[in-house]
């Protein structure tokens, strides 16, 4: 049996006690097939003092040396044939700069199942029809971000009638088209099918303030929902309080904040955190997180502010099974957020993307970038 069954089918997806001994045992063979199938990986972990001994060792997902996404923008590492990989993404590149990540069958089986029970935890599926409103790129030959392939993907958790999508290609480029959009939810609101609004946060609140400034005020079919994710980008400036969002969502467009959910996650890492009730990003038992010191790296512990470090056993065409991303976070006590569920749950504050801040993240990618040049060549 796969070492990543017994992990993914577990009785209950949020819960770390009941899960720790089958989510270690899967972190150590992960990291064992790497760092037998990917001499790139190896040479790295051997550069940070990590050995193959060192990772049946281990006792602690933390332990396990993290690799920058910034790596991933510059090198591609494999533990498998690119041909043996079904699905291939990219990452926004918001910079210019793009991941470029695969996945084999079995390791999109297994994000796929991990995927599909947290959605189903949330009660997201649904048989009855709607209408889907994309607020992002249409499909294409030319858009393989992970973020579009998520967006199409989440207009199956509902039978789609119809999928309206926010950015329509012209002669300079895509570019959003509101007016056409308000014209369409007006026809919706008038209907008996339920409306999904998916996308990035920042278009949906550049759609609402365009409501806010025509006046217009339309109330969706009951059972409508809007579910974002992917961030502001290079919209954090206009950031705005989850509140602030909560409450232009229901004015404008009827949507109260019980129908509103949100989606945490990065091209570099399978898992999928989506909110509670409470808004709060609870880990699943298939994922682990760990909040370091911006400064020296080292686990913060709960309550602190620090650089967000994700870790899944789930894909072995890659090895990211510990990656640092560039988000600030802190990690919270489950028993703290109230909905019961005792996963501990992880608060994003910021990202280190923004001008003038730098942290030991962005060293260690440099470094990595060093180090990858001399295992490439």
């Amino acid at each position: 049996m796969d070492y990543r069954f017994k992990l993914c089918f577990c009785r209950d997806i949020y819960d770390h006690k009941q899960n720790d001994r089958a989510f270690m045992e899967a972190v150590r063979r992960n990291v064992d097939c790497h760092l037998l199938k990917c001499e790139d990986y190896r040479r790295i972990l051997e550069s940070r003092g990590f050995s193959r001994d060192d990772g049946q060792r281990l006792t602690d997902a933390g332990e396990v040396p993290c690799i920058p996404t910034l790596f991933f923008k510059y090198h591609d590492l494999h533990s498998m044939p690119e041909s043996a990989m079904v699905v291939k993404a990219t990452s926004s590149g918001t910079k210019g700069v793009k991941s470029h990540i695969g996945f084999d069958k079995k390791s999109l089986f297994f994000g796929g199942i991990a995927a599909c029970r947290i959605i189903a935890r949330h009660r997201l599926f649904s048989m009855c029809p709607a209408r889907y409103v994309i607020l992002g790129f249409p499909p294409g030959k030319d858009n393989q971000t992970a973020i579009s392939k998520t967006q199409r993907l989440s207009t199956m958790f509902a039978p789609a009638l119809s999928r309206r999508y926010a950015l329509r290609k012209g002669k300079n480029g895509y570019r959003p088209d509101f007016k056409g959009l308000m014209a369409a939810l007006r026809r919706y609101s008038g209907g008996r099918a339920p409306v999904r609004i998916i996308g990035f946060p920042a278009y949906l609140y550049f759609l609402l303030k365009e409501m806010e400034r025509r006046e217009i005020f339309l109330r969706l079919p009951r059972h409508s929902m809007i579910m974002v994710g992917g961030g502001w980008k290079q919209f954090y400036k206009e950031t705005v309080d989850k509140a602030e969002l909560y409450r232009l969502c229901e004015r404008h467009l009827g949507v109260p904040e019980s129908h509103f959910r949100e989606f945490f996650g990065a091209v570099e890492h399978p898992g999928v955190y989506c909110d509670c009730p409470n808004h709060h990003f609870h880990v699943p038992a298939m994922s682990r997180v760990v909040i370091r010191d911006v400064d020296t790296l080292e686990p913060v512990g709960y309550g602190k502010a620090g650089l967000v470090n994700l870790i899944s056993p789930l894909v072995e065409s890659i090895p990211l099974v510990s990656i640092l991303t560039d988000d600030l976070g802190v990690l919270h006590r489950g028993c703290e957020c109230g909905c019961g569920m005792e996963a501990p749950y992880l608060e994003i504050i910021g990202r280190t993307g923004v001008p003038d801040i730098r942290t030991c993240a962005a060293g260690a990618g440099e470094l990595l970038k060093e180090v990858g040049r001399s295992a490439f060549h």
